[in-house]
């Protein structure tokens, strides 16, 4: 087995994604694999985690049983560890390598130095930074902040110009002979994003479901809206509706006697 350092410890080989897989070694993900596979909860994560440890890792299957397999991947290049059904043989599983700009990726951009960037930038046929394709820029571009000038050498390398400031600022720098000029590249790795969380009433619980209202509380708020909609009957109504609908005409309505009524009153 090949030695590496990791950037983390993982508690449990179930805590492994797309992100810290990078920064795991093989010998971490065997001795968390043969610790967790002696759960019997644990056999229906084999495949998901098999396939998170493909992002960073080439993942092979071979039978123990043969002499030639198991001399093959027992060499020292690689790790094995068991399957929890025997008749899936055993895995092989050795670190990728970062050679070529087109191993970069959203997950891995992140765990590369800027050194290790510009160098694979180097690589691509010498073209500069606008040689690189629009989707791996924005790879790139997601982990490292990246500037770029073209300048005759001697006013690149001047005292006091743009290349001394940018060191000085950290960023490493590529430089890409295009004639008498040089095309400068900066790339300095990015500060890990700080996610922000909104803190909401109790509507949703922490694991994101929405929280039920309690059936008490809901029947004590319905005997409280009872009680103001039975105060709210002490108050005279305002509308023209309700007080028709309350308004109690007179019975007996009182005539001029110069009317044609004899004199009497008439009843409503």
């Amino acid at each position: 087995m090949s030695k590496q350092q990791t950037e983390s410890q993982l508690e449990s080989i179930l805590d492994l994604n797309a992100n810290n897989v990078w920064t795991v070694s093989d010998n971490e993900i065997v001795e968390l694999w043969e610790k967790e596979m002696k759960d019997e909860s644990f056999p229906p994560y084999e495949e998901k985690l098999l396939n998170i440890i493909r992002l960073a890792f080439e993942v092979v299957h071979f039978d123990s049983g043969d002499e030639r397999e198991t001399a093959k991947y027992t060499n020292g290049d690689w790790a094995t560890f068991p399957r929890t059904n025997l008749n899936k043989g055993t895995v092989a599983i050795r670190k990728r390598n970062i050679s070529r700009l087109t191993d970069l990726s959203y997950e891995n951009i992140r765990h590369v130095t800027a050194a290790t960037l510009l160098e694979l930038i180097s690589r691509n046929f010498g073209g500069g930074w606008d040689s690189i394709p629009l989707a791996m820029k924005d790879i790139i571009e997601s982990g490292f902040e990246i500037s770029t000038t073209t300048l005759p050498a001697t006013r690149l390398h001047m005292a006091g110009g743009t290349l001394e400031r940018k060191v000085a600022d950290g960023f490493e720098v590529l430089e890409v002979p295009k004639g008498t000029w040089i095309e400068a590249i900066f790339a300095k790795k990015k500060a890990p994003a700080t996610k922000l969380r909104l803190l909401l009433e109790s509507e949703y619980d922490e694991d994101g479901n929405r929280v039920q209202p309690d059936e008490d509380e809901e029947l004590e708020d319905r005997d409280d809206d009872r009680d103001e909609d039975e105060d709210d009957e002490d108050v005279q109504p305002t509308d023209d509706d309700t007080f028709y609908s309350t308004y109690a005409p007179e019975a007996d309505v009182k005539v001029d006697d110069d009317e044609d009524t004899g004199g009497l009153s008439v009843l409503e």
